[in-house]
């Protein structure tokens, strides 16, 4: 039999066939093999006579991601706020280049704009190429919109904590009634209300995976990028490269580089290249056999 991992908890795969749901273990020749079935994964299975299943295999897949732990992704929905709790850019620039390594569309979704409009982060990722959605969980402000976006797509939420992916997901699919947490007002960030990934039908079509929130330490445990494949991870960087004086231009600090020239003419952001520099430091660190 065939399905999709809907859920991953404590060594137990929930797949779903399209009408039934199985709990599953997997198969230990997948341990051995190294693999890791993940939520959003396509399985065969077999149906045990108790009514459980076992995974034998995992099916190819589109991508894959680490952080959030998610699999066939067509677009990832990076969910951000510009209050109580305030994005960090370099995170949500950590999560676009992750998105554009493999190949999966971004969608930037500016929370709480009944709050705050978020007009810096919407001018920086609009300008950018990114499509961006200001959204509210509690009057529904783009709720609409972004539904219709995620229509007919496998789709993950991921953010910092605190930002509301849960209350998003909750406007999109009331019947739902995720567990959801205030902000600390005093700390500035969210508790984690969301503990495993987990894949959810859309009633307009489409699933949508809800995830855990991360901080900035968690930053460091996402997969490494190339130091040579994060040019192109920067979308407003492509139709620089090739252009510089040196083959092999780094875009930080040398002569006659197109990006640098570029930013200086305002038509890269200075946060985007900022995140690009952090970036590429920490890539330099990182041996090739360690970056996938």
């Amino acid at each position: 039999m065939q399905g999709v991992i809907m859920k991953a908890l404590s060594g137990f795969y929930y797949v779903s066939d399209g009408s039934d749901s199985y709990t599953c273990r997997g198969r230990g020749k997948l341990r051995l093999d190294g693999s890791s079935p993940l939520v959003g994964d396509r399985v065969e299975f077999e149906r045990n006579a108790d009514g459980s299943g076992t995974v034998v295999k995992i099916l190819p897949r589109r991508n894959s991601f680490v952080r959030p732990a998610v699999a066939n992704i067509d677009l990832m929905v990076i969910v951000a706020a510009a209050v109580n709790p305030v994005s960090d850019p370099f995170l949500l620039d950590r999560m676009t280049a992750l998105a554009e390594k493999h190949g999966c569309e971004v969608l930037l979704c500016i929370n709480k704009c009944d709050l705050n409009p978020g007009n810096k982060l919407y001018d920086i990722y609009s300008r950018a190429g990114f499509r961006v959605i200001r959204t509210s969980a509690l009057t529904h402000e783009g709720v609409n919109e972004l539904a219709e976006a995620l229509r007919g797509v496998t789709a993950a939420f991921s953010g910092n904590s605190g930002v509301g992916k849960s209350s998003l997901l909750n406007a999109l699919e009331p019947e739902l009634s995720l567990l959801t947490a205030e902000v600390s007002e005093k700390l500035g960030r969210g508790k984690h209300t969301t503990r495993h990934v987990q894949l959810f039908p859309l009633s307009a079509g489409g699933y949508l995976a809800d995830t855990p929130g991360f901080g900035s330490f968690d930053v460091e445990q996402m997969e490494p990028i190339r130091k040579d494949e994060l040019q192109h991870c920067f979308r407003e960087f492509v139709p620089y490269l090739g252009k510089c004086r040196f083959t092999d231009c780094a875009h930080l600090k040398e002569p006659d580089c197109a990006v640098l020239e570029a930013l200086a003419a305002g038509d890269i952001q200075p946060t985007r290249h900022e995140s690009y520099t952090r970036l590429y430091e920490q890539a330099a660190k990182t041996p090739d056999w360690a970056a996938r």
